[in-house]
């Protein structure tokens, strides 16, 4: 046992380190006994030091938190963040230079005074200081409430080795840091009254003065976790396969039971996997709030779709295997995270099938008598994993599982790349049969604690080897590539006796597809057809089948089952009767679904409305969407409302063109003044595109339209022949690129009527600079081509745009004056002051400013030039105090200096103040998915 833990360390890192609580720091005395592991000399070694990933607001770990939409990092106090602070480094008494390489402050390079040859060794010795950070930001850190250290991966530790060159994984708040397997001995002095818990074996404790000196060793690790708390919230469980430490929140679970569950997850983990090699492993509350289970869990307690044991059985088991498989697998963590993720999501599968087979997704929720004909309710827990990931195919942002986990957008990383790869490895493990996948498992985890580094192509060999068939498939088309799998029956032969099935591979992927056969008492038989490029025959016996059925059971991720349906006598084999179902649902492939939900407008011409909403939009996206929502307007008593065809071509393979057509076509009738409606009509197309990298906020569209609108005449609007019945030519082009710190957006638009053609653009930019400081600037430009009309119905609006083509959701679009008239929406000239030149029927351009000079409070100001026939040009401004409550949802402008003069001495000042106010679920919506997609 001694020869094979010193054969595995490849390092030996020795700390001492003095925990300070009230600055948060830790200062630390280090020695680093490195050897070359590889195959040529080394002139210099690279550490990792991610705690000083804190320390910038430029760094990689701050480019994450703003290109996800977080903005606490960067808001925060200095004295929030953390850094690493390197007094001295030595080698042999000599002292080192190092470095931190460009856009990578939390890796150290070190500057060797001579060739390190391979297995020579070198011992470094490093003085220095860290600030600790909150723990806000990430979870580990310090919490000034409970007064809790949460620390992984603070200190400095030689970076994994590999093919000559060191892994440099900067802290992108993914838990992928790729370190060289190490010996670690531990010396750490502590206040009194601390407690401190670590998955390092614990020696002795040493009272000194007014502090305590643990000591803490571990062989053969990538690193260790340490918890330093004013309170203790641990539990210590003890069985033979490991010793457990645990505080995730119990929910009302007592401790027998608590003990009991972690007992059956340690059991079933050693079976499955193998005997734990390293004694203590941590499950930890930051480590499950890092990657929680996903769903349900975040509903209020009193909903309780499942019992609180079952809740925190399934929380322990997501944390628990992935403690397990990070202490434990010798894996790129960043270049081949999909390992982790298969391993983990594969277990979870076969341990709710083992110990819960008949639990639903949906829990008991599915017991409520107005959910029972949802199929959302009915499917299986483990169902759940096919359609997060589906989730985002059917999006056309899946992304393959086989690339860098940092290359993820945040869906995709904590949720559907994961599920993808648990569901893929089962398919493979469902094809080739006799648990074989399984085995694999067990056999590269046992290669893992055998050896010092493993790869993807170790798990691969380790398949070929137990099977016949060909694995390759599933290594090139599901983890390698985002290919989609999707077949579908082509022409069917019935015989008395047998069945000549012709199957169609829809996408063209090679992957193999199981056949089932179906009747009244269940499934006659499953015959599993390998992999082909285009089309293939089969011949079956008929065996008292009357259904046909590609993929029953869900075992591959198929695109699309609606299309995996064949009824055997049947005049229409392919028809799925419709079923209509309250509110939305999952997609139910036996059906063809119809949804209704109540739907309620508000103007202020047609009152608080309500109507009906019927669609067939399920929580999977799908081509060709709907739309019906017939209206009664409770002020006029008249039908109100729309409808919209949408058609969407997913262009998935399109490196340089859009990633996205859609095809629309949409109707609506509503009231613009009190007595008269408006009806508007349009077919359209847009092309969208987006970067190649999916993580950049990076948008672009092309939209082509025709927009008919006709009006009924009103005696409170004066309304001509021109601008009541109309038709205009819209194209316009639009980019954008958002995050937190940065955002621009740029469209050009052409428009082109029998009354007038225009020309306009406008440029938005936002940045956020590092003293907190917020500027905005708006530019904008528009110019008539030609016009014939005499109506200002169609000229450019500097304050309130007429909006004629009923783009813009105003709740009194007509009023002139009152509430109603003050709502604001940045459009064209963008003047919140209303001037006595309130149109340009030549040309405008303006310039729209804001900054802040408060947290949200702004100043903003607006100037421009504006041209109106037989008056000439003009110069207009105005300024005031924005409230920036939330940016284009909801603000508040009041006016103070402007063409007008000192606003608040002009008399009814209430009636001058502006707002924006958005209450569109929808638009609601995009505050909160924004950072997920």
């Amino acid at each position: 046992m001694f020869l094979c833990g010193v054969g595995q360390a490849q390092h030996t890192n020795t700390i001492t380190a003095t925990v300070d609580y009230a600055q948060q720091t830790i200062v630390v005395q280090q020695e680093i006994i490195f050897r070359n592991t590889g195959d040529t000399p080394l002139n210099h070694i690279v550490l990792n030091d991610w705690n000083n990933a804190y320390s910038s607001k430029d760094s990689p770990l701050a480019r994450r938190f703003t290109d996800e939409f977080l903005k606490a990092f960067h808001l925060a106090k200095d004295s929030e963040r953390g850094f690493t602070l390197i007094q001295l480094a030595t080698a042999n008494g000599n002292t080192l230079q190092w470095s931190r390489p460009a856009n990578h402050p939390d890796i150290v390079d070190v500057k060797l005074h001579s060739v390190l040859t391979p297995n020579e060794s070198i011992t470094l010795k490093f003085s220095y200081s860290i600030k600790i950070p909150a723990d806000r930001f990430t979870h580990f850190g310090y919490d000034a409430k409970t007064g809790t250290f949460t620390l992984r991966d603070w200190y400095l530790t030689p970076a994994r080795l590999e093919d000559g060159n060191f892994i440099t994984n900067s802290n992108e708040n993914l838990d992928d840091i790729a370190n060289a397997v190490c010996d670690y001995n531990i010396t750490l002095n502590v206040s009194n009254g601390a407690f401190v818990w670590s998955d390092l074996y614990e020696g002795n404790k040493v009272p000194n003065g007014n502090t305590i000196e643990y000591y803490f060793s571990g062989k053969a690790r990538t690193g260790f976790n340490l918890s330093i708390q004013a309170v203790n919230t641990f539990e210590t469980f003890r069985f033979p396969q490991a010793e457990v430490l645990c505080n995730l929140k119990n929910n009302r679970v007592i401790e027998i039971q608590r003990a009991a569950t972690i007992n059956q997850v340690v059991n079933f983990v050693s079976e499955n996997l193998g005997t734990y090699p390293l004694g203590k492993i941590m499950v930890t509350q930051a480590d499950y709030e890092r990657n929680p289970v996903y769903g349900l869990n975040q509903l209020p307690a009193f909903i309780s779709p499942f019992p609180d044991s079952f809740m925190y059985e399934v929380r322990f088991l997501k944390t628990y295997l992935n403690a397990y498989l990070k202490n434990t697998l010798k894996l790129d963590p960043r270049k081949d995270n999909w390992v982790y993720d298969a391993i983990q999501v594969q277990l979870m599968i076969n341990y709710i099938k083992q110990y819960y087979p008949e639990q639903k997704m949906m829990g008991a929720l599915g017991y409520w008598w107005l959910l029972k004909s949802h199929h959302l309710f009915e499917i299986p827990f483990n169902e759940q994993y096919n359609n997060f990931a589906l989730l985002m195919a059917r999006r056309n942002s899946d992304q393959p599982i086989g690339n860098p986990k940092s290359t993820f957008i945040k869906f995709n990383e904590q949720i559907a790349g994961k599920y993808k790869a648990g569901i893929s490895y089962n398919y493979l493990n469902e094809y080739l049969g006799n648990d074989t996948g399984l085995q694999s498992l067990r056999e590269f985890y046992s290669l893992n604690t055998s050896q010092n580094q493993t790869n993807r192509q170790d798990l691969q060999n380790i398949l070929q080897s137990k099977t016949h068939k060909d694995v390759s498939w599933f290594f090139n088309s599901t983890v390698n590539s985002r290919d989609l799998i999707d077949y579908r029956f082509g022409t069917i032969k019935e015989d008395t006796d047998s069945l000549t099935v012709e199957i169609k591979n829809v996408t063209g992927t090679k992957a193999p597809i199981p056949l089932y056969g179906i009747n009244k008492s269940g499934t006659v038989f499953k015959y599993w057809i390998d992999g082909f490029e285009k089309d293939t025959v089969v011949n079956l016996p008929r065996l008292n089948a009357t259904k046909l059925v590609l993929n029953h059971e869900n075992i591959v991720p198929e695109y699309n089952q609606r299309n995996n349906y064949y009824r055997i006598d049947k005049f229409f084999p392919n028809n799925r009767p419709v079923k209509l179902t309250f509110f939305q649902d999952l997609e139910n492939p036996a059906y063809n679904q119809m949804f209704y939900v109540p739907n309620f407008i508000y103007n202020l011409y047609d009152g608080f409305s309500q109507g009906i909403r019927f669609h067939n939009k399920s929580m999977l996206e799908k081509p060709f969407i709907y739309e019906v929502t017939p209206t009664y307007s409770m002020n006029t008593g008249e039908l109100i409302g729309g409808f919209s065809l949408m058609y969407n071509q997913y262009l998935r393979d399109n490196e340089e063109g859009p990633f996205n057509i859609r095809y629309y076509l949409s109707g609506s009738t509503y009231h613009y003044t009190p007595d008269a409606s408006y009806r508007k009509f349009v077919p359209s197309v847009q092309f969208r595109f987006r970067d190649e990298n999916l993580r950049k906020n990076k948008r672009e569209t092309v939209t082509l339209r025709q927009i008919m609108v006709e009006r009924e005449k009103s005696a409170f609007v004066a309304t001509q022949q021109q601008n009541e019945s109309y038709s205009v030519f819209n194209a316009r082009y639009a980019k954008s690129d958002s995050e937190i710190t940065k955002h621009y957006n740029f469209y050009s638009d052409v428009q082109i009527a029998n009354a007038f053609g225009k020309l306009s653009g406008e440029f938005q930019f936002r940045r956020l600079f590092n003293d907190n400081r917020q500027v905005n600037i708006r530019v904008f430009a528009g110019m008539f081509m030609y016009r014939s009309t005499q109506s200002e119905f169609f000229s450019f609006g500097l304050d309130r745009p007429t909006d004629y083509l009923f783009d813009y959701n105003y709740y009194g679009r007509s009023e002139e004056t009152g509430l109603f008239s003050q709502q604001f929406i940045m459009a064209e000239g963008g003047f919140k002051s209303k001037l006595d030149t309130r149109f340009a029927n030549q040309w405008m351009t303006t310039i729209n400013t804001s900054f802040n000079v408060w947290n949200w409070i702004e100043l903003y100001g607006d100037a421009g030039l504006l041209s109106n026939k037989y008056e000439g040009t003009k110069f207009v401004y105005d300024s005031g105090i924005r409230l920036n409550l939330v940016t284009d949802y909801f603000e508040l402008y009041f006016p103070v200096y402007s063409s007008n003069g000192f606003e608040p001495g002009n008399g009814n000042y209430s009636e001058k103040i502006r707002f924006v106010v958005t209450i569109a679920p929808s638009t609601l919506l995009g505050l909160f998915t924004r950072r997920w997609f």
